[in-house]
């Protein structure tokens, strides 16, 4: 019985993946094997409960920040393998352009706190990681839908940081041409939402930082390109 057992459980996880693209296994393979890294304490830095998460594209441009009281690996994973998160459903963040992950572990900081200490607590360490990642972006802007009230400001622990996308496909992936499609598409999925519900403001605050994002690498696709953006002819 126990090696009945054993065979049916290898069949059901052979069978989770089952049809999934190349491209797409060996990125989740490679998020697996983020969270599955160690930190200098000897534990997981998947298995922590506590922490705030941010993800860059492949211009290492900062494009969301959130934060989790369950495990890091089960929140950031959902976001990335395209399972049912509000900013996925919505068209506000798109998996494809997630290049790199850095997550600040927070279990150390919040154990002996209560329940409501806790929560005050993360959301002081999302607004400071927040912060900082507007302080590097070109566009000063993410794609969160809500904006964050200020906080008082933590001291931000270790981070751990990892680009989850093969060598392989990231070069692919970050062909300019590629992004600009999809960010496109993504675009005109928000803009869809937007003009068939009743939204938050915040919403299309995120449809414009989108619209700046897909201009800014539209024009960086022209220059380098050397095409003359002005029609006016000289």
């Amino acid at each position: 019985m126990p090696a009945k057992r054993s065979e049916n459980a290898t069949l059901r996880k052979r069978s989770d993946v089952v049809g999934l693209p190349e491209d797409v296994a060996a990125i989740r393979a490679e998020i697996r094997k983020f969270f599955s890294m160690k930190d200098s304490y000897g534990r997981r830095i998947g298995s922590y409960k506590h922490g705030v998460y941010a993800f860059y594209d492949y211009d290492g441009e900062p494009i969301y920040v959130g934060q989790t009281e369950e495990k890091l690996s089960g929140r950031v994973s959902r976001h990335l393998t395209n399972q049912r998160t509000d900013a996925v459903a919505m068209n506000v963040l798109d998996p494809f352009e997630v290049a790199y992950i850095e997550v600040w572990p927070l279990d150390g900081l919040v154990s002996q706190l209560a329940s409501k200490e806790k929560k005050a607590f993360l959301d002081r360490a999302e607004y400071t990681v927040s912060q900082k990642v507007l302080r590097e972006s070109a566009l000063g802007a993410v794609l969160n839908e809500k904006e964050m009230a200020p906080r008082n400001a933590i001291d931000l622990p270790q981070s751990h940081r990892q680009r989850i996308i093969p060598e392989d496909i990231y070069k692919q992936r970050k062909h300019p041409d590629v992004r600009i499609a999809r960010r496109a598409t993504t675009i005109a999925n928000l803009a869809r939402v937007i003009s068939e519900r009743e939204v938050s403001g915040g919403l299309r605050r995120t449809l414009l930082t989108q619209a700046r994002r897909l201009e800014r690498l539209a024009s960086q696709r022209v220059k380098e390109m050397g095409i003359t953006a002005d029609y006016k002819k000289k």
